[in-house]
């Protein structure tokens, strides 16, 4: 017990790098434009970000691809301010966020991760995590969102239904649609979905893709996914190779193009033909 609690303790009091400066405004009203102006982002001597600009409109869906270690997770953790840019900055509606309280700012985001959270609770407290208040209607509604109102009936004790550490009980594509149902009823502008579907099998994929496509209806999107077909629905796809955005466009102009984008997605029908062979 002293051993853990010098571990806490320890992780208690780190030090905080990103906090709220002492004028820190809320961020209110919808999101209208997303920029990234400039952004560099190293950790210690290595550089995982090198100048990397864009625009995003709101509602627009973009998709972000590149091969292991290009920069993916860190362009989208940059946005709520997991770390703090190095150099350059981004900003909403002309804004930089770190002007923003970071309550205000992560309020108007939901994540979706490879790796779900889930607590040893019913379906439904696990669902309202980070929605203090919320009615049952309401996560009903945001179940429904997600496909998952119809296998949750059918639990034991439907919404009250104990799921076990990490949703132990259920199968990785139930544990996937209830992190969607809750980010559904937080009903964010900014949805941010990283690898989200990468350690399904083919049918709980399926049932996972068709709740993300519903849950990003009207909003502004983030979305990386190492399956390239699970993104050829959005508007545009960014393909960042070594830090840099090498390439931007949609899936069938990338593909015209003959570069790093047709090569991953030629890698993947190859690897699929194989399986399948």
């Amino acid at each position: 017990a002293s051993s853990a609690g010098e571990r806490v303790f320890e992780i208690v009091d780190a030090p905080v790098d990103v906090r709220d400066k002492p004028d820190a405004v809320q961020m209110n009203g919808p999101v209208l434009l997303i920029e990234y102006n400039d952004v560099r982002f190293g950790y210690g001597d290595k550089t995982v970000l090198d100048g990397v600009s864009l625009t995003v409109q709101a509602g627009q869906r973009i998709a972000i691809v590149g091969s292991s270690g290009a920069g993916k997770t860190t362009l989208v953790n940059l946005l709520p301010r997991f770390y703090d840019v190095t150099d350059g900055a981004i900003r909403i509606n002309g804004r930089d966020i770190r002007d923003y309280t970071l309550k205000s700012l992560r309020r108007a985001m939901g994540i979706v991760t490879q790796e779900t959270v889930l607590f040893n609770d019913t379906v439904a407290n696990n669902i309202a995590y980070g929605s203090t208040g919320a009615s049952r209607e309401a996560i009903t509604r945001a179940a429904q969102m997600a496909l998952a109102h119809d296998f949750i009936l059918a639990m034991p004790s439907g919404y009250d239904t104990l799921i076990g550490e990490q949703g132990m009980r259920l199968s990785g594509g139930q544990r996937q649609r209830l992190a969607i149902a809750r980010a559904a009823l937080r009903n964010p502008p900014i949805m941010i979905l990283d690898e989200a579907t990468s350690a399904l099998d083919t049918e709980s994929e399926r049932l996972v893709q068709a709740a993300l496509q519903e849950l990003m209806r009207g909003r502004t999107v983030f979305a990386i996914a190492h399956r390239l077909s699970t993104l050829v629905n959005c508007d545009r796809i960014l393909v960042l190779d070594r830090g840099h955005v090498v390439e931007e466009g949609t899936h069938e102009a990338l593909l015209a193009r003959g570069g790093i984008y047709k090569h991953l997605y030629n890698l993947q029908f190859q690897e699929a033909g194989s399986e399948n062979g």
